[in-house]
């Protein structure tokens, strides 16, 4: 169980006894999606947070232009939900839809609360692991505002290392906020 990716995660913020983690993993649910499966619809409730095992998921939201506008990729060791739906118990905003055949670990809100209450290291670890998020928010808006494409795609070369071989180039246009014929001169610039 010590090589388990969530333990792994874990334990790069707080060390766990193997009882700890077991108690840990109840509170998860193993689930596994095809790829171009949405597994979070606008309109629906975020009833997860998920924990990517495997594979390769985004959060977007499809404009009334029906463009769609990238606002997250989640691989490998990444967690992703519609944050805002999941913490507030409101009808999701954005979609999450699988780009590989992924494997999770879902969490439930009431479950994430319960681990919180009844294991103090994981009230921690979840503090850090938002804190993060939020930090990494704050860099991506500021980089969105302050950068030029080609800092922008750089940016994401360091973010999300490999991406670019596992995604449409469409897609990393659009949470570039390039056009296609852009992305194509700075990738021929790397």
């Amino acid at each position: 169980m010590k090589s388990h990716p969530l333990r792994k995660q874990i334990e790069e913020i707080v060390q766990l006894t193997d009882e700890e983690f077991t108690f840990v993993l109840e509170h998860f649910r193993s689930k596994r999606f095809k790829k171009h499966q949405i597994v979070l619809h606008d309109g629906d409730y975020a009833n997860y947070d998920f924990f990517v095992i495997k594979g390769l998921m985004k959060v977007s939201r499809l404009d009334l232009d029906g463009k769609d506008h990238i606002l997250q990729f989640g691989m490998e060791n990444w967690w992703i939900t519609d944050a805002e739906a999941f913490h507030h118990k409101s009808k999701s905003t954005l979609m999450v839809t699988c780009l590989e055949d992924t494997e999770v670990m879902a969490l439930t809100l009431g479950n994430k609360e319960k681990l919180s209450r009844e294991l103090p290291k994981m009230q921690y670890f979840f503090l850090k692991k938002t804190t993060n998020g939020y930090i990494a928010l704050q860099k991506r808006i500021l980089c969105f505002l302050s950068s030029n494409a080609n800092e922008r795609y750089h940016n994401l070369l360091t973010i999300y290392p490999g991406l670019i071989q596992r995604v449409p180039k469409a897609m990393i246009a659009s949470y570039l906020g390039v056009t296609r014929e852009t992305l194509s001169r700075l990738s021929k610039m790397t």
